[in-house]
């Protein structure tokens, strides 16, 4: 008798096939209908090669039909993820990679004889410090003469929000969250600059597709227009060649030289570093999550083979942690922009396809160093609300707290009356010990700043 499975709520879409939770486990689900081309993919050695290239998931078969569908062709064991990101939460550079992959993947493809079928952002993941597809049914055989299906998606998804924030500046994950399906050429041509129409690569793949998008065009005639393979590569290469070329503009924020140019002094940074080290080597942990992570600094410090995910609301912060994990080969930290008071919402049909952040996100350790003035004070949030987030996210909380004298604080205050009389540390101990029992407490030598750590009871 099959056992029941909980079929994936954003995996409906495609009768190819279909992605379920069986016993704890992830599967995917092969159709019938996707036999000659799931075939000609193992066949043609495209699948060997893709893992090989470290740009797909790996995978086993499995001989169980879990799902009693007689339309069953195969079972997929996909090496099974621990968490799962979406666009509106990467960073420029990690979009751009993203964007790489997709590319380099259709390109494999056509040499194989098959052609990518979708080009969006939701295939894509960072796993072990590579951008993979995860969405094996993704591929079909390529018919000569025939265009890429997803050329337009892939322009709106990746191309055209790389190019916006190129541009312009706009923080991409907020470009990313407002167009979740990606962003129509007719946007992208309105918001991007007048000399871009003077580049050729950007006026094919952009303004001229805003031009057509807004004329009327026979299905004769769009189905009558014959590309060639050698089209198609010509068109990959022209849009990765513009992808290459992109970058995040360069800017100072507050944040991205907090521990440079605004942090209280060089001594204070050493001094949390060892302690926060220290404290790392003393807890059994695989995974950790680091709010308000800056450019990474305290992120660098968990073990190597703990799965660390590092967020920040700075953009340029999570751009240049990224790039610095990409170049040191880290492949235990993912990256995040996350703003902790309007964290990723529950998204898609239903509210279901996507999950909310914090509803994808539990850890055995939390981080959160430099940040409860931030929250207490900048956002008002109380002392109970705090507690009971971090209770909900995490077993053990290492936490800073940042008394209300600290120069910090009294920054935040400037522009503000002060109607905070509950901030101070006695007030803090006395509602988190309701949720947490203190492991540690630890005052700075530098600054009156305490390190607590906390364990969930």
């Amino acid at each position: 008798m099959n056992q029941p499975i909980n079929q994936h709520p954003a995996s409906f879409r495609d009768p190819s096939g279909f992605v379920y939770e069986h016993e704890g486990k992830v599967y995917r689900f092969v159709s019938t209908l996707y036999k000659e081309h799931y075939d000609k993919f193992q066949q043609s050695g495209l699948a060997d090669e893709l893992r090989k290239k470290q740009l797909l998931l790996p995978f086993t078969e499995v001989a169980d039909n879990h799902t009693g569908k007689t339309d069953w062709y195969k079972t997929l064991e996909p090496q099974q993820l621990q968490f799962i990101s979406y666009a509106w939460e990467w960073s420029f550079e990690q979009l751009k990679d993203a964007a790489l992959a997709t590319l380099s993947l259709c390109n494999y493809a056509l040499q194989k004889g098959m052609i990518l079928k979708d080009a969006t952002p939701s295939n894509i993941q960072l796993v072990d410090g590579k951008c993979k597809l995860i969405d094996t049914l993704s591929f079909e055989t390529y018919t000569e003469g025939q265009p890429w299906i997803a050329y337009r998606q892939f322009c709106e998804c990746f191309l055209n929000p790389l190019l916006v924030t190129h541009y312009t500046g706009v923080d991409i994950h907020r470009l990313e969250l407002a167009y979740p399906d990606g962003m129509p050429a007719a946007v992208a041509s309105t918001l991007l600059p007048f000399k871009t129409k003077l580049k050729p690569i950007i006026y094919l793949h952009v303004h001229l597709q805003a031009k057509i998008s807004g004329k009327q065009r026979s299905a004769q005639k769009q189905t009558s227009r014959k590309i060639s393979k050698k089209n198609i590569e010509q068109i990959l290469e022209s849009l990765r060649s513009c992808i290459v070329s992109l970058s995040l503009p360069e800017q100072k924020t507050t944040w991205n030289n907090y521990y440079t140019e605004t942090i209280l002094s060089n001594e204070y940074l050493s001094e949390k570093k060892a302690l926060v080290s220290s404290l790392l080597q003393e807890l059994n942990y695989t995974s950790v999550l680091d709010l308000g992570a800056n450019e990474g600094e305290f992120s660098l410090l968990c073990k190597p083979d703990a799965k660390v995910i590092a967020t920040d609301f700075d953009s340029s912060c999570i751009n240049n942690l990224y790039k610095k994990i990409r170049q040191e080969k880290r492949t235990n930290i993912s990256p995040l922009v996350i703003d902790l008071t309007y964290p990723s919402p529950s998204m898609g049909w239903m509210n279901e396809e996507r999950k909310a952040f914090f509803s994808r996100t539990k850890v055995d350790v939390c981080l959160a160093l430099a940040l409860i003035h931030h929250l207490a004070i900048a956002k008002n949030i109380s002392f109970e609300q705090l507690a009971a987030f971090f209770a909900s996210v995490c077993n053990t909380l290492i936490i800073e707290f940042v008394p209300k004298d600290d120069p910090k604080v009294k920054e935040l205050l400037t522009w503000r009356e002060d109607i905070f009389e509950g901030y101070n540390v006695e007030e803090f101990e006395k509602v988190f010990q309701e949720k947490f029992s203190l492991l540690n407490k630890i005052e700075s030598v530098y600054t009156k700043r305490i390190l607590f750590v906390y364990q969930k009871k």
